[in-house]
């Protein structure tokens, strides 16, 4: 069962303080909208200069992505560092992302598990989520199931798809929180309509290898399809286990349900 992790940094142009500064940043806004990120950068570094956080962290975004400027994981790391130490939440994000995978920064999980934690308790859903894989997977810190389920429930609750899909599998496993079939199928259906392949596969196999309340072959091979048309590299060899266990009826009948699934934006599945 895959655990996701967001690799890309938050690409939010931020809003700032009011007054002159404000119309100086909204004309900087509309020219990096527009892609004219050489008037964007006119505007925003006489005002991230004189020490606005917003200004600061949108020219660290310009920097990490090279746009207006030359590519500088090193000085965008110095942008975000300023913005976040003001308390930006988004620099904190960012600048916790560029410490876990060592861009313009020595590589370290610890300081990255702290700027995620700023960040997090400022509604970051993002940095929720990568607190919930670190705690997950022992990664800076020693392993918590309990607290992975924590932060990935404050992200799933913010429509995290990927969170969704994790919180299942502890549910599924019993890591960190009680053991809870339909808990866990609950969060798999949130992360399937939000197109999580892999919640998709789960949810089809148990329907089909449960032994209780919840076996639906029908359903299973639903969900099977449905996740081999989003890619699903292992959707094919679970199909053939499941059409074993159908009559020729019950697969077309499962075949029109994905369809209509699908077609529905996930919002009829069958449920």
């Amino acid at each position: 069962m895959k655990m996701f992790r967001h690799l890309a940094l938050v690409a939010v142009l931020s809003l700032s303080a009011a007054g002159v500064s404000a119309q100086d940043f909204e004309k900087g806004l509309a020219a990096a909208g527009s892609g004219d990120y050489e008037t964007a950068l006119k505007e925003w570094l006489p005002l991230a200069e004189s020490g606005d956080p917003s200004a600061q962290f949108n020219i660290g975004l310009m920097y990490e992505a090279g746009q207006g400027v030359p590519q500088n994981d090193a000085e965008a790391v110095k942008w975000y560092r300023l913005a976040a130490d003001q308390g930006e939440p988004s620099a904190q994000y960012n600048l916790g992302v560029m410490y876990e995978y060592g861009k313009g920064v020595p590589l370290s999980y610890v300081e990255a598990l702290r700027l995620y934690h700023l960040a997090a308790q400022q509604d970051i859903s993002d940095a929720q989520y990568n607190l919930g894989v670190m705690y997950n997977d022992g990664i800076g810190v020693e392993q918590n199931y309990a607290e992975a389920a924590k932060w990935y429930l404050l992200a799933a609750n913010k429509g995290d798809g990927g969170a969704m899909f994790n919180l299942g599998v502890l549910y599924d496993t019993g890591s960190g929180v009680a053991k809870d079939r339909g808990e866990a199928i609950k969060w798999y259906r949130w992360a399937a309509g939000n197109m999580i392949a892999e919640a998709q596969i789960n949810l089809g196999v148990i329907y089909s290898e449960d032994n209780g309340e919840f076996q639906n072959q029908t359903l299973a091979m639903m969900w099977l399809i449905v996740a081999t048309q989003n890619g699903a590299e292992l959707g094919p060899d679970y199909q053939k286990i499941v059409s074993a266990k159908l009559t020729a009826a019950e697969i077309s009948k499962a075949q029109t349900m994905a369809s209509e699934c699908i077609s529905s934006g996930y919002a009829s599945c069958g449920d």
